[in-house]
């Protein structure tokens, strides 16, 4: 849940806990098994056919994309009826409207079915190139959540999070298989969320399984050159967890990336991640981009699985400095990876000062000054209001040591003008 249990009486947080568990038994299983499987009756046909009841207007472009969430979910043995139906919550029915008058913060051009590093304040998150690669990405980003790394991931933001080893507290907290509902309790601030995706499945289960495919062809479009279904992963499969570069390795890159070959955007939204410090009440995730709720679904009644579920911190970002390029005050963010994230500078000086953005999530921001081997680093920090300073301390504590706090701003915009005038050359 996004409060501290802290606060709560005794009895409260046990009434808490009882409706997390209560929720947690609405969704099923991520990795798909010989015990959770995808109904034969969710076909790409069918689907479609939900689809466009919920949006007859619906772009040519994505007539087939259920034929990709069955494609690559059996590729990746993830339970991809479920990642379709997020989906659709995500994009309102890939309308990418917030509502009839408001078009939401990602476009349908992106192909950005998940939201993936769309964060708000203008970050309309990734691009992907074609409808396919958008799907992979937004798959390949749901099992991540299950702590399987995820080789060569097409999303920049599910690459940042598992090389900052973000989910891997949290997923050690998890008992027993990870589910959807886990996953929502991190995706979203929202605590309806897991029941927002699992009344959009109820009602494709209820209405549309018993209807006729219209379209059988394109389960086999989506199976062409793979043969039979995929074998499911053992129930009592046990993932091997990859070590991953952790906050002093970002602490460390802060301080050694120079490189100008490296100042480049990853697409995080505001920048890449970075564990918080500090105990935050809010929890970390994967913002809903598109605000929307699934219209007059009600809230079905049965139950899929009965899950554990587990809260994490709230994570925060880091940004590079901006491309001394002159023109543009728009901070850069630094790619780093764990082989080369620690090289050696090959400009042969490196500039005075750096602008860099991090952010707690909040509106605020906070411009904070430090020194390292590097020059002067001026750190643009959003904070939420009222935990201004203990957010500004933690930082500084694991990422600015010695930095002081040097102005507070009502928006990260006017603290960024700020740093650009101490910091010319960014």
């Amino acid at each position: 849940m996004k409060y501290r249990v802290a606060a709560l009486s005794a009895a409260a947080a046990f009434t808490l806990l009882h409706l997390q568990s209560a929720s947690a038994a609405d969704l099923p299983q991520i990795r798909t098994s010989d015990r959770n499987t995808v109904p034969d009756c969710a076909t790409p046909g069918r689907l479609t056919a939900y689809l466009k009841s919920r949006n007859a207007s619906l772009d040519p472009r994505f007539e087939k994309i259920a034929v990709e969430y069955m494609r690559h979910g059996e590729e990746l043995n993830l339970r991809w009826d479920y990642a379709f139906f997020q989906m659709l919550m995500e994009t309102g029915n890939l309308s990418f409207m917030r509502d009839q008058h408001r078009p939401g913060l990602v476009k349908p051009a992106q192909n950005n079915f998940a939201g993936l590093g769309a964060v708000g304040k203008g970050q309309h998150g990734e691009t992907f190139p074609d409808v396919s690669t958008g799907v992979r990405a937004h798959l390949e980003h749901v099992l991540m959540y299950t702590g399987e790394p995820v080789d060569n991931p097409v999303a920049e933001r599910t690459r940042k999070v598992m090389e900052w080893g973000v989910l891997t507290s949290w997923q050690k907290t998890v008992k027993g298989p990870m589910t959807y509902a886990h996953l929502a309790q991190q995706w979203a601030k929202s605590k309806s969320y897991a029941d927002m995706i699992e009344t959009v499945g109820e009602r494709f289960y209820e209405q549309f399984c018993s209807q006729p495919d219209l379209q059988p062809d394109l389960v086999r479009e989506a199976r062409a050159g793979r043969g039979a279904r995929p074998k499911a992963v053992a129930d009592n499969a046990v993932l091997e967890e990859k070590p991953r570069p952790g906050v002093e390795l970002a602490r460390k890159a802060i301080e050694d990336g120079k490189a100008e070959d490296n100042n480049k955007r990853l697409g995080l939204g505001a920048a890449s991640l970075l564990r918080a410090i500090g105990d935050l009440t809010k929890s970390d995730g994967d913002t809903a981009t598109q605000d929307t709720k699934p219209g007059q679904d009600h809230k079905p009644g049965k139950d899929i699985a009965a899950k554990d579920t587990a809260t994490t911190p709230r994570i925060s970002s880091l940004a590079s400095p901006k491309p001394d390029t002159g023109a543009t005050k728009s901070a850069a963010v630094l790619p780093v990876s764990a082989g080369t994230a620690l090289a050696k500078p090959i400009a042969p000086a490196a500039p005075k000062c750096h602008v860099w953005t991090a952010s707690y999530g909040g509106a605020k921001a906070i411009l904070i000054k430090a020194q390292s081997e590097a020059g002067i680093n001026y750190t643009v920090l959003d904070v939420n209001e009222g935990s201004e300073k203990r957010e500004a301390d933690a930082y500084i504590a694991a990422y600015a040591k010695g930095g002081t706090i040097t102005g507070e701003f009502s928006s990260q915009s006017q603290a960024l003008d700020q740093a650009f005038e101490l910091c010319p050359e960014g």
